[in-house]
């Protein structure tokens, strides 16, 4: 049994030396400035989060990364067990939070009671002609030329250098389900695809990832952004290309989760990526197991690059 089961993840916080050049970028990968609160920066997307991104002045470091609670009294039962304090927060959104440490220090802040935001409008979906279906009779297709329009973060994956051990800390806290573990030989586990806990409500196939390579450190790894749709995405890609960003994986689809991705490094080299249509799982749906192969394979388009990390 978990102390609590939370909801989903919220944010990332990083640290960068070139604010400028960094917001250059954000903007052009399709985030929106929300706020600006002793010296840090908040960005949102066009969904109801009131931030999913926060930067501040510093050497390039992920700072860590937010998880919703369903309530204050989940908030002031993980601080119980965790020996850390509730606080108000100064952030878009107000709200609780607490702030943990996992087992490779990053850090974790559990939040509760945030205000959400009006969600920022986006046109219906134009529906597709395809398969001998011609629902889009007499409307054409124009796909303006703009930055991805980003709905909310998705998941955020994280190098560790013990699996077991981190698995077991944010299950412990956070009630999460595998949807994968994956196993580079029988019984041998190196990690797992995991999603929260909602019941009959259907979650993303993955909100974390926990991943330990051999030889390398703990570290940041990516952080990854629903989009609108393919559409979007695709127009994104070409967007983020004539401004010269620098490409990293992209574009594909996954097997482990299906979705669409499309990754790319923003100036300080910390990854994100652009993603949708991916797979939704209930809580009864359960999980697998799942090879190296399936992890690095894609179902059609770019290869996976190799790694970071000793080879």
């Amino acid at each position: 049994m978990s102390i609590i089961k939370a909801t989903d993840v919220a944010y990332v916080r990083f640290s960068v030396p070139d604010i400028a050049k960094q917001l250059a970028f954000l903007s052009d990968f399709g985030f929106v400035k929300a706020a600006e609160v002793n010296g840090t920066t908040y960005l949102r997307g066009y969904g109801t989060a009131p931030f999913c991104y926060a930067l501040e002045q510093g050497e390039p470091a992920f700072l860590g990364c937010g998880i919703w609670a369903k309530s204050l009294n989940d908030l002031e039962a993980i601080a119980a067990h965790d020996g850390t304090t509730v606080e108000k927060l100064e952030s878009p959104g107000g709200g609780f939070g607490t702030i943990l440490t996992d087992p490779d220090g990053f850090k974790i802040e559990l939040v509760a009671e945030q205000q959400f935001s009006e969600a920022m409008e986006i046109e219906p979906p134009t529906p597709w002609n395809e398969a001998g279906e011609h629902p889009r009779i007499a409307s054409f297709r124009r796909i303006p030329k703009r930055p991805a329009r980003i709905l909310r973060l998705g998941h955020v994956v994280l190098g560790v250098t013990d699996f077991r051990a981190s698995e077991a800390w944010y299950k412990e806290r956070f009630g999460l389900v595998t949807s994968d573990e994956i196993q580079p030989a029988p019984d041998v586990a190196i990690g797992a695809f995991m999603r929260c806990d909602r019941g009959d409500t259907p979650c993303d196939h993955h909100t974390i990832f926990l991943l330990q390579r051999p030889g390398a450190p703990a570290g940041f790894m990516h952080a990854a952004y629903e989009v609108a749709g393919v559409d979007d995405l695709m127009a994104g890609h070409d967007f983020l290309t004539e401004a010269e960003h620098t490409p990293l994986w992209g574009v594909g689809r996954h097997v482990l989760g299906s979705q669409v991705f499309d990754y790319w490094l923003d100036p300080h080299g910390f990854e994100l990526e652009h993603w949708t249509d991916g797979d939704q799982l209930k809580t009864s749906d359960g999980g697998g197991v799942a090879s190296m192969e399936e992890l690095l394979s894609v179902q059609w388009g770019m290869p996976m690059p190799p790694l970071p990390g000793p080879a």
